[in-house]
């Protein structure tokens, strides 16, 4: 058994719910309006961070909050923050990702905090760990910001991307639940791009194709889980691809370019741009992976929402235009539900 009473499997690629005696995938379905929807507002959540705060920066719609997901067979068990607290009482969750992992952080914070807002808690960040703690009942919800999952180095000539290295895993031993995320930067060139070569095994290049670069990181991320993570101590989870909406085309909505004016989702359950490149790649190396790795597979659910993104709302359009992030409350919300869902899972 797992560290909270569940059955370790030798890979979790889907989350599979019970229901009435049949299963249920539960990444499967469309977006049903729901008027008590969302399960927070940005006034009860101090915390959100200006580039995920559409409200509070004068987005004027309000549709995009008002959407739940409704999976084809079953239904999603709503968000109880208070059961959440009980049940890991003691224990640490940590993110580990980029800027997307910390959208979805926020939000379980920020889930947490409207279950229980008069309980004390603690936030405090140290390099690039954040951990936000509620001491009562000893939970603390941890971001570790590693865009790539593996190192980045200062040599001689500049900053080195190592696609075999992950020195970075000394912080993640011992957690009790590792929710991991990348892809976001693995694209960025010019002044975005955070190094200046790559290294893959001994050879050191200016530059490789970024997706083959992306695989073999991932395939030193499955190394690291083989060697180092123990089934009964720990449980890992890998947040799928999230996608932006940048291109409309993807859509198939010819009046526009990007996200910018985007007030509901897509109903229909289909998106043009089908599967998602990156996550074809996550998948395969999924499955080359020896012990238990749940993947949260949010790409699908997130194409449809189109709508979701802080657009000019995210710091208040002095950073353009923005269709990669999710306002918060918002997407990341659902991603959470769904953690929450595979977590109590028995």
């Amino acid at each position: 058994m797992g560290p909270f009473g569940f059955a370790v499997f030798f890979i979790v690629i889907e989350f599979w719910q019970a229901v009435n005696g049949s299963r249920c995938n539960v990444y499967k379905g469309k977006w049903a309006y729901d008027a008590s929807y969302p399960l927070y507002n940005f006034t009860d959540c101090p915390f959100i961070l200006e580039q995920f705060n559409c409200q509070h920066n004068g987005r004027p719609d309000h549709l995009y909050q008002k959407f739940r997901w409704q999976p084809t067979a079953c239904i999603l068990p709503r968000f109880n923050g208070r059961d959440f607290l009980q049940r890991f009482r003691g224990k640490r969750i940590m993110f580990v990702g980029d800027s997307l992992s910390s959208n979805q952080w926020l939000s379980l914070v920020c889930l947490l905090h409207k279950s229980t807002p008069h309980a004390k808690y603690t936030s405090q960040r140290t390099g690039g760990l954040s951990t936000f703690s509620f001491p009562a009942y000893r939970v603390s919800i941890m971001l570790s910001r590693n865009a790539f999952l593996v190192d980045i180095v200062n040599g001689k000539h500049g900053r080195v991307l190592k696609l075999n290295s992950i020195g970075g895993g000394q912080l993640w031993k011992g957690i009790d639940v590792l929710i991991f995320d990348t892809w976001h930067w693995w694209l960025h060139t010019g002044r975005k791009q955070p190094w200046d070569y790559v290294q893959d095994n001994n050879v050191t290049h200016k530059d490789m194709n970024r997706t083959v670069a992306y695989e073999k990181a991932l395939r030193t991320w499955a190394r690291w889980v083989n060697l180092n993570v123990d089934p009964a101590k720990t449980k890992v989870f890998f947040q799928g691809v999230s996608p932006d909406h940048m291109n409309s085309k993807d859509w198939v909505d010819r009046t526009a370019n990007t996200c910018v004016g985007e007030i509901r989702p897509l109903l229909s359950g289909e998106y043009l741009a089908g599967t998602h490149p990156a996550q074809v790649i996550l998948n395969k190396v999924l499955r080359s992976v020896s012990k238990p790795v749940h993947l949260l597979d949010i790409t699908g659910l997130s194409q449809l929402r189109k709508d979701g993104h802080p657009s000019v709302f995210g710091y208040r359009g002095r950073h353009g235009i923005d269709c990669t992030h999710w306002c918060l409350p918002g997407v990341p919300d659902t991603w959470n539900e769904l953690l929450f869902a595979a977590l109590i899972q028995t």
